[in-house]
């Protein structure tokens, strides 16, 4: 069992997200940066379905009541363990009675801590990932207690071929397809579209990304279409939406662009003002 002495700014649980449901309306959900999620996961031996907890900018401090193996991942923050720093993106041995605490994010605008067989929060229409309407809680606060597998010393963790990628997110371009609305853009507008930089809105959250700069708009609403996590919806106003995890199942702007799985959470990790680059995909 875990108990949260402190929640820190916006602390969940997440897993690989709702799958089957779009049909009734129910977002996908799940971790912002799937990479650094399934990679705490690696670490501790779980499998990649595994939930963990999902840390926005301030970490939350953390009382274990029983043992178990933790992995924390992160582009930058200061991780301690009774008071003593720890090391990022790496298995790490928790005692009954420890206290772990994440400060900052420095780096990134999300960190994963894994524990050892997944968090056991509700389950819900396949996923533990938070969400408000679809669970009893949509994040954790202070007294929220969480229930996780028991340990035991005779499991073996693999190391092998776990170094984190960090080079992933140096890069400011993301990967994008064409979406399919994008063939009735004026050709100025395609240029514009892929070769300006956008700079990231501080109106952002794990429903969309807001970019700043103006297109000019010459299409029509659509009538209601599909949307994804990744899709890039050009509003009446001339900005660009990008939808991100907790995004709806329809939407009546046209649909230009489609972030790759690999750059959605490389895009999740960038912080307002940092400016992005779409890079066509053939």
């Amino acid at each position: 069992m875990i108990e949260v002495l402190k929640s820190g700014f916006a602390t969940s649980i997440q897993d690989l997200g709702r799958v089957g449901f779009a049909k009734f309306g129910v977002p996908k959900n799940g971790a912002m940066d799937q990479y650094s999620a399934n990679f705490a996961n690696l670490l501790v031996g779980n499998s990649l379905d595994a939930a963990v907890m999902e840390i926005t900018l301030t970490g939350p401090k953390l009382h274990f009541h029983s043992k178990t193996l933790i992995a924390v991942v992160s582009l930058g923050t200061e991780l301690f363990l009774n008071g003593e720093k720890q090391a990022l993106n790496e298995a790490c041995l928790v005692e009954n009675g420890s206290v772990l605490e994440l400060q900052k994010i420095t780096l990134g605008n999300f960190a994963y801590l894994a524990v050892y067989g997944g968090f056991q929060t509700e389950f819900v229409l396949g996923s533990r990932s938070m969400y408000d309407g679809i669970t009893s809680k949509s994040r954790l606060k202070k007294g929220s207690v969480l229930e996780i597998p028991a340990y035991s010393s005779t499991i073996k963790t693999l190391y092998a071929s776990t170094r984190f990628d960090m080079e992933r997110y140096s890069t400011n371009k993301v990967e994008v397809f064409t979406g399919p609305e994008f063939h009735l853009l004026s050709e100025k507008t395609k240029q514009l579209l892929l070769e300006n930089k956008f700079t990231l809105s501080s109106d952002s959250n794990r429903m969309a990304y807001l970019l700043e700069e103006q297109l000019e708009n010459e299409l029509k609403p659509i009538l209601t279409g599909p949307v994804l996590p990744g899709t890039i919806q050009l509003t009446p106003s001339g900005k660009l939406i990008v939808l991100m995890r907790d995004c709806q199942t329809t939407g009546g702007y046209p649909r230009v662009l489609q972030v790759s799985e690999k750059s959605l959470g490389v895009l999740a990790q960038k912080r307002t003002r940092e400016t992005v680059l779409f890079s066509l995909q053939k």
